[in-house]
């Protein structure tokens, strides 16, 4: 079948080049080369497949588009721009300067139509993934037993790769997982264009893509735009038949690899690393213009009436789309109004009410780690949260992230004796790919129609802190489990202590690290961070710890958790010294303050399980639970001191680390390192001699 493709489409992507060419050139830096060269690709996919709504950004039953080539941001505002989607030529006029809506790379909540910020490569990549595990999630928890196609929570995923997003491993996570999921819905174009940087990628990349692919379990096409004779030939109609045979591949993800030549037809400059990553210059500018019959001494000269065109066409194509799904979205509404509210209330980003009374209870004075008490929330919460989904890298059993009764989010023919697949299923099983893992939540998260976690333990974190700094840069609800901290790893040794990692991961701008005290502190913690719906990383202990005395003569009340900080432990009248700590190690404050006033030294003690919750409170809450007046001042952690140094000022001290761990048990570090109780009492009774 031959695609409808008049001269108004040709006139249509010959603008979209040299907008492409005109807008880094105005802008004096960009990608140029590949968004020349895709625009018949990207034209054909939003003007023939894509189903989405220029009026409508998050209509939800609209296929998602991510740009994995992210540096190539102007093939989707262009794009964009010949719909009508919020994007006018003025905009484009702006490509790369600052607060407009056409900034270098795709952002997320920035730019209308941009699903998912992608810069670094592979991170689009991945979060397709999550997009189309989030797909099939949504659809199994609110229309499972439709007919494929037939659904108003069907679509499809798409997203636009290179060489450098294939050569990063996160991309080979991701796709790995993608196969062995079956993804039926995701559709990944391949650029195959050879040229990078650093010009020929056979320098460095010289695999065959499409039998990669299909190791992974990949259904693979080929659509080559470069001719064996080297005649050069944009073929559409062989592109619209790929994506069409992709979209009748139910059970597996489709791979489309396209052999291009980057930058085609700019004289001088195409298929060379030149025209990768900088602006044409004048005389490759005027070259392509001549070649694309323009007028090479007129800048951003649009063809109207194509561009009109190609609006009417986007606006049709969104009525018939809207009318088709409006119908059957009303069906299932009618049918399902107890789903529907609960869809209605996701969307709106609320949660449902009785969370707070349904956190399990922690038997006062039982040795618990907060891992397990973790594991305990999550189940406790599952039935209210239907919504909320995740698992782990590999490590369900050591992060306790398994959701009990639930099945496997994979086919259930990929059933172990241990796990029960289900292509709908809760719990997610990510394979040894921290990496991968934190792109794909991220996709889930930013699909906004559930509430993912992951886990691993702290130290394998820095494999996916890329990952995690998009999240935060999005604030995408982005929970992340991440248990085995500090030296209380014990015996697996220094490789396996994250000593550094709670300075590092705290160095983050807009993501919450929550390290609680214990299994009450835990559970409000969880609370904390679903209400707050942005990213947090739990920080859990591998030993147990103890579940303190809290209410009357006891400790303060766990609800205080969302303040970040707060009076744990208190004594009367103004505290000589301040003792303050999170996770573990609160406890020792709490026994070292014990001590302290045996010796006549009035000591306060500070939970402090989130550093960030606690400077958003405002300062006279601050000043009442750090008061300026007090100077003496203890912090205990069981990694480096870096972070506290804002709460001690210059007289105060830190118990913490200042090496890597050691091998051995984890009480035997604790006291080789000098986490102990009396360690903290010689350190208060330090500043106090010093004041």
């Amino acid at each position: 079948m031959t695609v409808k493709w008049d001269d108004l489409d040709k006139r249509a992507v010959t603008t979209a080049k040299v907008l492409a060419a005109d807008a880094v050139e105005e802008a004096g830096s960009g990608h140029p080369g590949t968004a020349i060269s895709l625009a018949p690709l990207a034209y054909l996919l939003f003007q023939r497949h894509l189903n989405f709504d220029p009026k409508d950004e998050r209509w939800l039953g609209r296929d998602r588009f991510m740009l994995s080539i992210g540096h190539a941001s102007l093939i989707q505002y262009i794009q964009l721009y010949l719909a009508g989607m919020d994007m006018e030529l003025e905009d484009l006029k702006q490509f790369r300067k600052f607060e407009s809506k056409t900034p270098g790379h795709p952002e997320y909540s920035h730019t209308k139509g941009v699903e998912i910020t992608t810069g670094p490569l592979g991170s689009g990549f991945a979060a397709a993934v999550g997009f189309a595990m989030s797909q099939r999630r949504t659809r199994g928890m609110y229309d499972p037993d439709a007919p494929e196609g037939t659904s108003p929570f069907d679509h499809h995923v798409y997203t636009i790769v290179g060489e450098g997003c294939l050569e990063e491993g996160i991309t080979s996570e991701a796709a790995s997982l993608a196969g062995t999921q079956g993804l039926g819905n995701l559709i990944v174009f391949y650029d195959q264009n050879l040229i990078s940087i650093e010009d020929d990628t056979s320098i460095a990349f010289s695999e065959d893509v499409p039998a990669r692919f299909q190791a992974y379990g990949w259904h693979t096409q080929q659509v080559n735009f470069l001719k064996d004779d080297g005649s050069y030939d944009e073929d559409v109609n062989a592109l619209d038949a790929a994506i069409e045979e992709a979209k009748k591949v139910t059970d597996r993800p489709s791979l489309i690899s396209v052999r291009t030549i980057i930058g085609w037809p700019t004289p001088g400059k195409q298929n060379t690393g030149e025209i990768h990553g900088s602006a044409l210059g004048e005389d490759a500018l005027v070259g392509l213009k001549k070649a694309l019959g323009l007028d090479p001494q007129k800048h951003f000269d649009v063809d109207v009436e194509a561009v009109e065109h190609a609006r009417a066409n986007a606006a049709e194509r969104a009525k018939q789309a809207r009318a088709d799904w409006d119908e059957r979205f009303a069906k299932w509404q009618k049918a399902n109004p107890e789903l529907a509210a609960q869809l209605s209330r996701t969307l709106e980003r609320k949660l449902p009410e009785g969370l707070e009374e349904a956190l399990p209870k922690f038997e006062e004075g039982k040795s618990l780690a907060t891992r397990a008490a973790s594991g305990k929330v999550i189940n406790a919460l599952a039935p209210l949260v239907p919504e909320l989904w995740g698992g782990s890298a590999d490590l369900a059993g050591s992060n306790k992230t398994m959701m009990d009764g639930e099945p496997s989010f994979f086919p259930q023919e990929r059933s172990s004796e241990k796990f029960k697949g289900n292509k709908y299923g809760r719990n997610l099983h990510f394979g040894i790919r921290e990496h991968g893992m934190g792109g794909i939540l991220n996709g889930i998260a930013a699909d906004e129609l559930t509430r993912p976690y992951g886990g691993t333990f702290f130290v394998f974190a820095d494999y996916m802190r890329g990952a995690v700094r998009l999240a935060a840069l999005m604030n995408l609800p982005v929970t992340y489990v991440w248990t085995h901290d500090s030296i209380g790893v014990g015996e697996d040794g220094p490789t396996h202590q994250p000593v550094e990692h709670l300075t590092a991961y705290r160095a983050i701008p807009n993501l919450s690290i929550v390290r609680p005290m214990d299994g009450p502190e835990t559970g409000y913690a969880w609370l904390e961070i679903l209400r707050r719906d942005a990213p947090a990383g739990l920080i859990l202990t591998r030993q147990g710890l103890p579940t303190l005395h809290r209410g009357e003569e006891g400790l303060a009340s766990t609800v205080n958790v969302a303040k970040g900080a707060y009076i744990l432990k208190d004594t009367e009248g103004t505290p000589d010294v301040l003792l303050m700590g999170s996770g573990s190690e609160v406890q020792l404050a709490v026994e070292a303050a014990k001590e302290l006033a045996k010796q006549g030294v009035a000591a306060r003690v500070i939970s402090v399980p989130c550093m960030e919750w606690f400077e958003q409170q405002d300062d006279a809450y601050k000043e009442q639970v750090m008061p300026a007046a007090v100077t003496a001042r203890v912090s205990v952690e069981a990694g480096l001191p870096d972070p506290w140094y804002k709460y001690l000022g210059c007289k105060g001290k830190a118990v913490a680390m200042d090496s890597f761990g050691l091998p051995g048990a984890a009480g035997e570090l604790f006291e080789h390192f000098g986490f102990t109780a009396d360690a903290v009492v010689a350190k208060a009774k330090e500043v106090l001699s010093n004041k």
